[in-house]
């Protein structure tokens, strides 16, 4: 719709952490409903850091975070309703299964549905009768959003969800990324997999050595940065290198 404007649901402002071999400095983005965006950056450079200090994980030393418009701080239980938060890996018993693992979990939220979880336990294709250690490491992170979606979170929050994946089970979940924009769910995740971003990211927030360099949709980072016959992962490489004149 022509003058549609996208609203911004997540805004980290000047957060800043120290820590005795290295720092977060004002780092600032937004995150948009219905929208993915790729937070990209080298091992060490602040991408973990910065998420979990949007959870409260981690206590940044200053800064604001809003979600919905609301402080989290000061809205932390209500927020985190609404929020879906996964590192990659289960931290569950490895032998219960599934079922048995949800019917303790729901019960910590207002906003479970149930028939969000019959309509996402078939479409991700999971066996609720199966224990994480019958389970590939992609449908582990598939039981994470499942949980996640089941209490209809709006806010997906995941930490190098890919990391460890197969080709094939990287382009399946990229795949459902795309479907669940498509119900308004914000998608962040971190990622150093580049053709992630390629193949789904609207955004790309790009971190290096505790700062953003760069927080632009994707077409605008790929405009701004890249030489001729860059793909986006040898923009981003050259860019770790210093090399930000394109």
């Amino acid at each position: 719709m022509k003058g549609y404007c996208i609203m911004s649901i997540v805004e980290i402002k000047n957060l800043n952490k120290t820590y005795p071999s290295f720092r977060l400095k004002d780092v600032s983005f937004s995150i948009k409903e219905g929208e993915i965006t790729g937070f990209v950056g080298r091992n060490g450079s602040g991408k973990t850091t910065t998420i979990k200090s949007m959870l409260n994980l981690v206590h940044p030393d200053s800064g604001e975070i809003t979600y919905f418009g609301k402080s989290f701080i000061e809205n932390e239980t209500e927020i985190k309703q609404m929020l879906g938060y996964s590192t990659g890996t289960i931290a569950w018993y490895p032998r219960k299964r599934l079922k048995d693992v949800v019917e303790v979990v729901k019960r910590f939220y207002d906003t479970w549905d149930e028939s969000a979880y019959l309509k996402y336990l078939e479409m991700f294709g999971l066996d609720p009768s199966k224990t994480a250690r019958e389970l590939s490491e992609g449908m582990k992170v598939k039981c994470n959003l499942l949980i996640a979606l089941s209490h209809k979170a709006k806010v997906l929050i995941l930490d190098e969800p890919t990391s460890g994946l197969d080709p094939f089970s990287r382009d399946e979940l990229l795949g459902l990324f795309k479907r669940l924009k498509k119900e308004g769910v914000a998608i962040f995740f971190s990622t150093h997999i580049i053709s992630d971003l390629e193949k789904c990211a609207d955004n790309i927030v790009y971190i290096t050595n505790g700062e953003i360099a760069a927080s632009l949709s994707n077409e605008a980072f790929f405009n701004t940065y890249s030489k001729d016959g860059e793909s986006l992962e040898d923009c981003i490489l050259r860019l770790e290198r210093g090399e930000f004149n394109a």
